[in-house]
């Protein structure tokens, strides 16, 4: 990690417990509050992160990220060894999972297990043919929805509600998690704003070379959580990490689209303390 840039985290539970890592995806938000007092109750030191351009970590450009995934992958090394001398539990969500994926392939040593929430085993972009790509009539009502004024606020809400229901998701934790977001983004500048709901940074991000064909080569305990009705990315590709990863194990949430649902916060705590 760059001397010039810094992440935003937040702490819960005993500093001194073993640590569980959480990318953010882009921002530490898409990670349920009630899923990270679950697991500090479960003994463990949680951190929660910003990716970079989102939340309160350094933003740039978001339009222009000078970095790569691989840079990600390596503020999520340098940061759990910040924090921990022993290796932690590393987990992501959505493109948050893509970091994660990477950090664990190419820093080893720093983590000592993984966690891959709603996330797929290629980068964005065109997917591999054996891969659900996002369901079409979902896009296509999802790009649909006219662009809010990024600077309003209960406007910013009410966009994320629209989106939430199209993806399946609760429309209210959305609104109010889009109005968490909105009050942490360090500028009101409409396109950081954008890049902090949306996380279009990921988009324009340099993610060569491929990792899908070295997850074999995982070597450490892994979580594998998928949304049953995740209409951005469907099942299957939480199906196929979960078979490529040796000794993955599989959760498919029953009632959950793309967000991790609060109600569903016990179960994962409970599947991720038990690796």
């Amino acid at each position: 990690m760059s001397e010039k840039v810094t992440l935003g985290v937040e702490h819960f539970g005993d500093a001194s417990a073993p640590l569980v890592l959480l990318a953010g995806g882009t921002t530490m938000l898409s990670w349920p509050d009630a899923l990270c007092e679950a697991l500090a109750r479960g003994g463990r030191h949680v951190v929660r992160y910003d990716l970079r351009d989102a939340g309160a970590s350094t933003t740039v450009e978001p339009e222009a990220p000078a970095y790569t995934l691989r840079d990600l992958a390596a503020d999520a090394a340098e940061l759990a060894r910040g924090l921990d001398a022993r290796p932690a539990h590393l987990a992501g969500i959505g493109v948050g999972g893509m970091v994660a994926q990477v950090a664990a392939l190419d820093h080893p040593e720093a983590f000592s297990a993984l966690t891959l929430v709603g996330t797929r085993p290629v980068a964005p972009g065109p997917v591999d043919d054996d891969l659900p790509d996002h369901d079409a009539e979902t896009m296509h009502r999802q790009f649909s929805l006219p662009m809010p004024d990024w600077s309003d606020r209960a406007a910013v809400a009410r966009y994320a509600a629209a989106g939430a229901e199209i993806l399946g998701d609760d429309p209210a934790e959305a609104s109010a998690r889009a109005e968490r977001i909105f009050d942490r983004t360090p500028s009101t500048e409409p396109a950081v704003q954008m890049a902090n709901q949306l996380g279009m940074v990921f988009a324009r991000l340099d993610c060569t070379p491929r990792w899908r064909e070295r997850l074999a080569g995982l070597a450490i305990p892994t979580l594998v959580v998928h949304g049953q009705h995740d209409r951005f990315f469907p099942v299957g590709n939480g199906e196929a990490l979960a078979r490529e990863i040796p000794g993955a194990r599989l959760l498919v949430l029953e009632q959950a689209a793309s967000a991790l649902p609060d109600a569903a916060a016990g179960e994962v705590a409970a599947a991720m303390l038990a690796l």
